[in-house]
């Protein structure tokens, strides 16, 4: 059954967004937030022309992995995205800051996902990279049925218990008929900096086993360091070290790059809208 036989708007395009990526997993804890985050500033430091949406909005941590405590001021009947890195940002954790939680039901998740897609001057973008909450909730649903994505990217750790849930979202995100961009599999080892061996904290290797029976493309495998955790909390995404860690992220970059070249965009360069 197609949208309008649904009863559902048809999937407009995002003004001058050529390409949507979403980032998902099936649970929590997995390092979805850091992957999205060192993702869009690895793609900028490509040369790309990036975008980040923070759309976990019941847990927005993005403004602080980005090192960013400020409001985004208004233009006309636009929100002006708050840039760092090279990135363009917008989070529900710019507008409802601190400690206080967030208490909403489906239809103002609604409403807060439209006003961020749509109501946000993105500009002209190569990749907006959304973080979605964990799970298969209304905020997927929503994006879903409402954006042309490109294409979505899911995380896992290479335990069971992650594993398990990851096939889930692969699985929501075939039904709706999401293209399946890859799996990454986070925390897939720790080199000890004692005796510089590999330790296998999660298990290893699930996540490139998991995408190979699943038929989905694997994107890399990313290490349990340290300085990724540091770099989340001061605001300095890993990405932007000269190390085998940020290439690390720099790679997984040209990896989804690849992928999105191979899959083609949903909506074709003659086809972005500006404003």
């Amino acid at each position: 059954m197609s949208p309008n036989q649904a009863g559902q708007a048809p999937k407009l395009p995002i003004p001058g967004v050529r390409n949507l990526i979403a980032v998902g997993s099936g649970k929590g804890g997995v390092g979805k937030t850091t992957v999205s985050v060192n993702l869009a500033v690895g793609l900028a430091t490509l040369g790309h022309r990036v975008g980040l949406l923070d759309a976990d909005v019941y847990g927005p941590n993005v403004p602080l992995m980005m090192g960013i405590n400020r409001t985004p001021m208004a233009s006309g009947d636009r929100i002006q995205p708050i840039e760092n890195f090279g990135v363009k940002l917008m989070s529900m954790g710019f507008l409802n800051p601190g400690d206080k939680p967030l208490v909403w039901r489906g239809p103002m998740l609604h409403s807060v996902i439209q006003q961020f897609l749509r109501g946000v001057d993105w500009g002209e973008l190569d990749y907006l990279v959304i973080d979605l909450p964990p799970g298969t909730g209304d905020v997927q649903l929503t994006l879903i049925q409402t954006a042309p994505i490109t294409g979505a990217v899911v995380v896992t750790t290479p335990s069971a218990v992650s594993l398990e849930d990851a096939r889930k979202a692969v699985h929501m995100f075939a039904q709706v008929k999401v293209e399946l961009l890859g799996m990454v599999e986070n925390m897939s080892y720790l080199m000890c900096p004692h005796c510089n061996e590999r330790v296998d904290v999660f298990s290893t290797g699930g996540g490139r086993r998991t995408a190979d029976e699943m038929k989905v493309h694997f994107l890399g495998a990313l290490a349990l360091d340290p300085t990724v955790r540091k770099g989340g909390d001061t605001g300095q995404p890993a990405a932007l070290r000269k190390d085998a860690t940020g290439e690390a992220f720099l790679q997984l970059a040209r990896n989804l790059v690849a992928r999105v070249e191979q899959v083609g965009p949903p909506v074709g360069p003659s086809m972005v809208i500006s404003d």
